[in-house]
């Protein structure tokens, strides 16, 4: 063989790879788009649901995050560049992410988790049959409101003063809460007092104003900024010894006394089988919205101590975990 010939075949032979290489499709990318800060466990949980679907992060899909951090405006030039960025799919978290989704696409699939109904949001036509490019989980925060209120009193049966934080940037979940609470609050004799935050200097601001009102404890709306803002939301009860209830156990796992309400991080596991689930090729118009039915009571009796709170026996044998 001529050295031009074997110099010539062994190219052949090291393009071909390259060339096989090149035409295999592209790992697909999903964008997720955060309403507040970086929660590790959702994440995970996030691509546990993807792995159920067959998609393992950096082997066969990648996600590229966008985290408004809480400061809510920031969410639609956010949408706007994970569309440009043309991802196969967007993953939502929060009411207020999901809508700036909406608004930035109607063709690329959207997976929310919502803490409300996504008919009366408007985002689907129906449960069982969404149409559009929308679909995804509820995990249903919002309508346990009375439930959780209660749960409160039963745990601080002498707080006749509870104070009510809300997040105006997200004026459908501050609706909700409100709507639901005042006449929950009325039926059991419990004079609310309402804060409204954005900020995390806000919420110095507002303990500072429940002190003042001699507030007797603490109840969040259903809004990932106060998950978000946990450590110094469970931080700041301890310290001014304000019981606080929740929709969220991380909030309880960092220090508030109780949380009641669906297991998000589930939630966000059901969305990433939902994910998988549209890139193998199924469309969002067809995936029935997933409603959260199993809802936990979570009591932290460490900080129940420290309150000096005795935690009923009956609230005790039903809670689904208790923390020491």
């Amino acid at each position: 063989m001529r050295r031009r010939e074997f110099i010539t075949l062994i190219g052949g032979a090291v393009a071909w790879p390259r060339s096989a290489r090149a035409q295999q499709p592209a790992m697909p990318v999903i964008g997720y788009l955060g309403a507040a800060s970086p929660t590790l466990g959702r994440s995970r949980a996030l691509q546990q649901g993807l792995k159920e679907a067959g998609y393992v992060v950096g082997e066969n899909v990648s996600i590229e995050y966008r985290w408004a951090e809480g400061e809510y405006d920031k969410l639609p030039a956010l949408a706007v560049e994970l569309v440009r960025r043309q991802v196969s799919v967007i993953v939502t978290g929060g009411n207020a992410a999901a809508f700036a989704a909406r608004a930035a696409t109607t063709t690329i699939p959207i997976v929310f988790i919502l803490t409300e109904d996504p008919v009366h949001l408007g985002l689907v036509a129906s449960i069982p049959r969404p149409g559009g490019n929308a679909t995804g989980i509820n995990v249903v925060s919002g309508e346990l409101t009375a439930k959780r209120l209660e749960l409160l009193h039963e745990l601080v049966p002498a707080a006749a003063r509870v104070s009510v934080l809300v997040n105006p940037a997200d004026p459908t979940a501050m609706e909700t809460t409100l709507r639901d609470l005042e006449p929950a609050a009325r039926a059991i004799g419990l004079k609310i007092q309402v804060l409204k935050i954005t900020t995390s200097q806000e919420i110095h601001g507002a303990f500072a104003a429940m002190v003042r009102e001699q507030s007797e404890a603490l109840f969040l709306g259903s809004d990932p900024f106060f998950t978000s803002r946990r450590v110094q939301l469970a931080t700041l009860s301890a310290r001014h010894g304000i019981p606080l209830a929740s929709q969220a156990r991380e909030i309880a796992e960092a220090g508030g006394l109780m949380s009641y309400g669906a297991n998000i991080a589930d939630g966000f596991r059901q969305a990433g089988v939902y994910t998988g689930r549209i890139l193998k090729g199924a469309k969002p118009a067809d995936l029935p919205v997933v409603q959260s039915s199993k809802f936990e009571l979570v009591i932290n009796a460490e900080t129940a101590r420290i309150l000096g709170l005795a935690v009923p026996p009956t609230l005790l044998a039903s809670a689904d975990e208790v923390i020491e």
